[in-house]
């Protein structure tokens, strides 16, 4: 750690600072800032050139006199202590705590940008995580060492459902270890004290690492924040061989932030004024999820993404699309009509459910339940449009049975209580209950051994 200060800071915009006349300084480099009052700040170096380095302030240049504000250079990344002793601990973005309780202390510290996972050590995600909802797992199933970010829009309950699925998600097989890593970004003081509350009501707060960064905080410490929570959640996974469900909410506050520091140093905008490396940004951030080949602990990445205007097209939904395995859209449509909570499965998509259900993972039956469910869903949403056209009352006999499986179908499947916790049985059970609404010979897409077992309506 370098001992000279430097008092040369020419500009300050933005939570960035423009220090002159400093030679051999490092891209990612840390840095330490002493304001006129003899406060310290912390700092990291985002561009470096002869001339002069550029330098992201975690908390904001505000008030900053810059004839009497030094500059120390660490020579060493934004690193985070850790130990199994960040459970149950509420930090802010760059891993400092804020529930009041002392430092980790710790003789593990690493790099919050991590390090490459090289691709031939990965293994493919397999294993069911269960959530205690019946729309992601039974039709767009969790596995272990996947990316499903859960698309949203403004006033759409995200910010519930994500509370929810920590304080129930768990593990089917029960010997495993199993813990939450959270990381908010740019929310405010009401959703920052729900989170906490509900975590620490539910009991669940002893096995959740927060990190929290609030909406009043400075824009450059939110970039930080989901690297700081994904080397955390490394620590768990690889170290401790837990396996760790990391929520990120939300990613768009994130980008939000890119943008605007890349703005203030002079990056070249691309589409709607994000910068073209948004892309490889959040996929360097997505990637960190996975398993590892000889390790037994994973990490599962469930990002949530709020779309601007609802647009499933923006940028950050579009981008987030194409790294990740899938994605839960929530409708404002099932939300105006009072149901909870409102995820549209026509649009929604698990690409590696597959590997995680079936015979030894959940129950037999499960894959072709899923699959006679969506059918039998998407022929109702047909016969609710042609309802609007002509009227319930010129539909057949076998079109209105499809009406009511799709009001059954939204109500009693996709609507649940937010403390109703639904095992994975219970969540086929009531699934058969449903396709019990229609004759055997309607169901093709079940074997004729499970519809002897299950089909109970006595319809033949």
């Amino acid at each position: 750690m370098s001992a000279k200060e430097y008092r040369t800071v020419r500009s300050a915009r933005g939570g960035l600072l423009v220090v002159e006349g400093v030679p051999g300084i490092a891209f990612g480099d840390r840095v330490l800032i002493r304001d006129h009052r003899n406060r310290q700040r912390n700092g990291l170096v985002i561009r470096s050139a002869e001339q002069s380095s550029l330098i992201q302030v975690y908390e904001g240049t505000d008030d900053l006199d810059l004839e009497s504000t030094w500059v120390r250079f660490l020579d060493q990344p934004l690193e985070i202590s850790l130990s199994l002793e960040l459970l149950g601990r509420v930090f802010n973005g760059i891993g400092e705590p804020r529930d009041g309780r002392p430092p980790i202390v710790s003789n593990i510290r690493r790099n919050v940008n991590g390090s490459a996972i090289n691709p031939a050590a990965r293994t493919y995600p397999r294993k069911f995580i269960q959530t205690g909802i019946s729309t992601i797992d039974g039709l767009n199933s969790l596995v272990r060492g996947q990316k499903l970010p859960i698309f949203s829009g403004s006033g759409l309950p995200h910010n519930r459902l994500t509370a929810q699925i920590v304080r129930q998600a768990g593990l089917v097989d029960e010997e495993s270890s199993f813990s939450i890593v959270f990381a908010a970004m740019g929310v405010s003081h009401t959703d920052a004290r729900f989170f906490e509350d509900e975590f620490a009501a539910s009991g669940v707060l002893g096995n959740v690492v927060m990190f929290i960064n609030l909406a009043d905080d400075p824009p450059v410490e939110r970039l930080a924040v989901p690297r700081v929570a994904l080397t955390a959640a490394e620590y768990l996974a690889f170290d401790q061989d837990r396996h760790v469900l990391v929520v990120l909410t939300d990613m768009t506050n994130y980008a939000e932030a890119l943008r605007e520091v890349a703005t203030a140093k002079g990056d070249v905008p691309s589409r709607k004024g994000y910068p073209g490396y948004l892309y490889s940004d959040m996929a360097e951030i997505y990637e960190r999820s996975g398993r590892i080949r000889d390790r037994h602990g994973s990490i599962t990445l469930l990002p949530v993404v709020s779309m601007p205007s609802d647009d499933i097209t923006h940028p950050i939904p579009d981008l987030t699309g194409y790294i990740t395995e899938g994605q839960l859209v929530l409708s404002r449509e099932l939300h105006n009509q009072g149901i909870y909570p409102p995820v549209h499965i026509s649009p929604s998509l698990s690409r590696l459910m597959k590997d995680g259900i079936g015979r030894d993972d959940t129950r037999g039956d499960h894959p072709q339940v899923a699959s006679q469910l969506y059918a039998l869903y998407a022929r109702a949403l047909e016969t609710r449009n042609l309802a609007s056209i002509v009227g319930a009352d010129e539909l057949s006999g076998q079109d209105r049975r499809y009406l009511d499986f799709a009001d059954a179908f939204d109500r009693r499947f996709v609507g649940q209580g937010e403390d109703e916790d639904r095992s994975i049985i219970e969540t086929l059970n009531l699934a058969w209950d449903l396709l019990s609404m229609f004759p055997k010979d309607v169901l093709t897409r079940v074997s004729e051994s499970d519809l002897a077992k299950y089909h109970h309506s006595g319809k033949d």
